[in-house]
């Protein structure tokens, strides 16, 4: 650990806060139910109980598959990104002479490269496991979606009841797709990194308001709020 310095580890525990922070806020404190997330998730539960009242279901699938190819692109990304950073660490001795020479003054070190790539493989790591998941969740989705009976085929309550199960995997699988993408979006805030710890500092914090306008303030939530959609009533009454 001596290849950090103090401001090194000041900014590398800024990232961490700001990450498990907005974390906290959009996944678990009472503010989530006021996310741009929470809407969405509303809409995607009202989807399924739409869908097993219709008779013909082909949009239905095209929606589906549209989310699992999103869903397979960006676990590809993640898989590539972490190939790119076992090439950077085999040119670890270029790119510390590279930076050396430059005219704006880089502070890098062998060690420290190392760490800083190691860390932005973890994340990548990370977002990719998450991705990967959520894949298979919009595949089990699909699967129970495609359980759904027609209506006339069984009761009522029946048919209610798997759009329900169908709704629940369907949100559970968009959430660990928000994570994976989050994971991207910090990735690209721990880039500052590489360019000295008080930018590491200045790009997290970038990220974290632009996550926070996003879930609370963004013209998209305005919008799909903005259809006094019935289930989502509970929301409007809130404030959003």
């Amino acid at each position: 650990m001596h290849a950090l310095s103090y401001l090194d580890l000041a900014a590398a525990a800024w990232f961490l806060v700001a990450w498990f922070g907005f974390s906290l806020i959009v996944d678990i404190s009472p503010l989530r139910t006021r996310t741009l997330s929470a809407v969405m998730d509303e809409y995607r539960r009202s989807w399924m109980i739409a869908m097993s009242k219709r008779e013909v279901r082909i949009m239905d699938t095209s929606i589906m598959t549209g989310l699992q190819q999103g869903t397979a692109f960006f676990a590809s990304t993640a898989l590539l990104a972490i190939g790119g950073g076992f090439a950077l660490l085999e040119a670890t001795d270029r790119i510390v002479q590279i930076t050396g020479d430059l005219s704006i003054p880089v502070e890098s070190s062998r060690a420290l490269w190392e760490i800083k790539v190691l860390g932005l493989m973890l994340i990548f790591a990370y977002s990719f496991f998450k991705f990967g998941w959520a894949y298979r969740l919009f595949n089990y989705a699909s699967i129970v979606m495609g359980a759904v009976p027609e209506k006339g085929n069984a009761g009522e309550n029946e048919i209610r009841q798997m759009a329900v199960q169908a709704g629940d995997l369907n949100v559970l699988a968009g959430r660990h797709f928000n994570r994976g993408q989050r994971a991207l979006f910090f990735a690209i805030g721990f880039l500052g990194w590489f360019a000295g710890p008080f930018v590491f500092a200045v790009t997290t914090l970038a990220v974290l308001l632009v996550l926070l306008r996003r879930q609370f303030v963004s013209r998209a939530r305005v919008a799909v709020l903005s259809g006094q959609y019935p289930s989502l009533s509970p929301l409007s009454k809130s404030g959003e």
